[in-house]
């Protein structure tokens, strides 16, 4: 990865505390209680640790992977060796946890950055020992010091959130396939939606694959059905159309839930004057601020909650900076009656699904909410009606009373420049509209998209998704990008735009003289002001002949400008 090895090794050093926790570890008694396998999943289990070839554990949503793996985790339990279950986002993973303590008697080891001090020393000293031997975590567990570990498990493997994009960065999954082999012991990638790259792994026999085609029990796929957005608009200021509302209170009205999901936290994306046209910007970053909170029953700028009022605030999702909703505009002085809240959030749809059925009980799942335990018990049950949520509600929950997903606006992911756009879009549509019809009532999914014939909308339509993935192999083979050629990142940052650019100006006026490199740039990154840091960036596309890490290390070697700090991020997944 190039970083500097010291930021490396900070990743595996003990974590600080105040003093040696006063609660020792007490290692849990684990009392296995696992469930029948269907032939299938039976045959998927017993290729476990076969052989320390990676294994593709790639099954269609609810076809019962989490059950396969467990199996392996019972039979590495009846040694006093070490497990490491990797988890996209640890936050996240109430149910799974859940079932890992049903199946096994007791709770994993957890590791994660939101644990306290004390708990992460606990947690890291039972590992050097070797007492904690099923170890969950987030990325980065995969650097705990563990004393003889034998299996490690990366479940929703194609997760984005495994790429670590601040400080050492790095990409989870493939440092853990990289770990698994210095230790010599099996690893297996778990996924609905395997990322192309693996897929790739795999025609090329690096790795070994097998494919788990229907769901658990009686359950079937759900049916997807395309709201084309242009022919069917939703009514003058609200964003559900008038099919999604239509089955929404249909399925109201079969006692069954609702998933309203859109990929955009917040109220309304964008904040502007109608007066003279004023954005409102963060003035530490190039982006736009979120409105969050606005009253469902009001024009005023007050959120209301438990019977308590307070001012709606602009937020920025990238450096967290937050400000009240002026009582004017700053440019024309305009009243804040002419501020509007432009474009929908989920707390906007949330506001829509409430106003269309006011007694229906309705949560909202947001990295912004704290959702309670008690509130997914509550989903679980049934007992809530209409759930509106971002990506965390995709991620691999089971909801047995959801019958329907309707995504809001599809189009979102397909906007950006990146090349993974296509696949990320498919993969987390898919995933989620996964979460629908997993008991016996069957599944539903509405998206409403502008872009029906797109060929990502069109494989989520037909439910095939080695089409759409087919299609990206050969446009990424054809631009010789990953996983056909090479790809880098050259991030320069400062706080003095001008010395940025003279930076990013120089190294690529330095760049190596070799045909089998592509250097693109500098160019301004899409976000070219973070946290006051303007930002440049080059793009290094190279082929597969060539050591592109070496050539980079010596191209930078002895490289440094005044007030410009320089990153290499090898194979980037992110492109802000």
């Amino acid at each position: 990865t190039l970083a500097p090895k010291g930021a490396v090794l900070s990743l595996a050093a003990l974590p600080l505390a105040d003093k040696t926790p006063r609660k020792p570890f007490a290692p849990p008694e684990y009392k296995v209680n696992l469930p029948t396998l269907t032939p299938a999943q039976s045959e998927a289990a017993s290729l476990i640790g076969k052989d320390n070839t990676p294994l593709l554990l790639d099954g269609v949503t609810g076809s019962g992977k989490t059950e396969v793996y467990f199996h392996a985790i019972a039979e590495a339990l009846k040694s006093t060796k070490q497990i490491l279950i990797l988890l996209p986002e640890i936050a996240l993973t109430h149910q799974w946890m859940e079932r890992f303590t049903k199946t096994f008697g007791a709770a994993p080891t957890v590791w994660h950055s939101g644990q306290s001090p004390a708990a992460r020393t606990r947690a890291w000293q039972a590992i050097v020992r070797g007492e904690a031997k099923v170890v969950v975590g987030a990325r980065s567990a995969l650097f705990l010091p563990f004393k003889n570990l034998s299996l490690i498990i990366v479940d929703e493997e194609h997760d984005p959130t495994y790429k670590q994009d601040d400080g050492v960065l790095y990409h989870a999954r493939d440092m853990a396939v990289a770990r698994a082999k210095f230790e010599n012991i099996p690893i297996v990638l778990a996924s609905a939606t395997p990322s192309l790259e693996t897929l790739h792994n795999v025609s090329e026999g690096r790795y070994r694959s097998f494919h788990l085609p229907e769901r658990f029990g009686a359950a079937g796929m759900p049916t997807v059905r395309l709201i084309d957005m242009l022919q069917t608009p939703p009514e003058r200021g609200e964003f559900l159309s008038p099919a999604v509302k239509e089955k929404l209170l249909a399925t109201l009205a079969a006692g069954q839930q609702t998933l309203l999901f859109l990929n955009r936290r917040g109220y309304a994306p964008l904040l502007l004057c109608r007066g003279c046209g004023h954005r409102f910007q963060c003035g530490h970053c190039s982006a736009w601020l979120v409105v969050h909170g606005k009253s469902v029953t009001s024009d005023k700028w007050q959120v209301t909650s438990k019977g308590a009022s307070s001012p709606a605030t602009l937020h920025c999702h990238h450096c967290g900076h937050h400000e009240p909703i002026p009582d004017q505009c700053p440019k024309c002085e305009a009243p804040q009656e002419k501020l509007a809240a432009c474009g929908p959030g989920v707390e906007r749809i949330a506001e829509e699904a409430r106003a269309l059925v006011p007694d229906a009980r309705l949560a909202i799942l947001s990295s912004d909410e704290t959702v309670a335990s008690e509130t997914w018990a509550e989903i679980e049950k049934g007992e809530v009606d209409i759930l509106v949520g971002t990506q965390m509600a995709a991620k691999g929950h089971h909801f047995p009373n959801l019958t329907l997903v309707a995504v809001v606006d599809a189009d979102i992911g397909l906007d950006g420049a990146d090349l993974r756009t296509s696949e990320r879009t498919f993969q987390l549509l898919h995933q989620l509209g996964g979460r629908a019809g997993r008991a016996e009532a069957a599944g539903e999914v509405f998206i409403q998209t502008f872009q029906p014939s797109h060929p990502v909308m069109q494989a989520l339509c037909a439910n095939d998704r080695d089409r759409i993935m087919t299609l990206e192999m050969l446009a990424r083979k054809a631009g010789n990008w990953p996983p056909f050629g090479q790809l880098a990142a050259i991030l320069l940052d400062g706080a003095e735009e001008a010395k940025v650019r003279r930076a990013g100006q120089s190294l690529a006026q330095s760049a190596p003289d070799d045909a089998r490199l592509t250097v693109l740039g500098p160019a301004p990154a899409p976000l070219s002001k973070l946290r006051d840091q303007y930002r440049y960036r080059l793009l290094i596309k190279a082929k597969k002949g060539i050591h592109l890490q070496r050539t980079l290390k010596a191209w930078l070697a002895g490289k440094k400008f005044s007030g410009v700090r320089i990153k290499v991020d090898v194979n980037p997944y992110y492109f802000q």
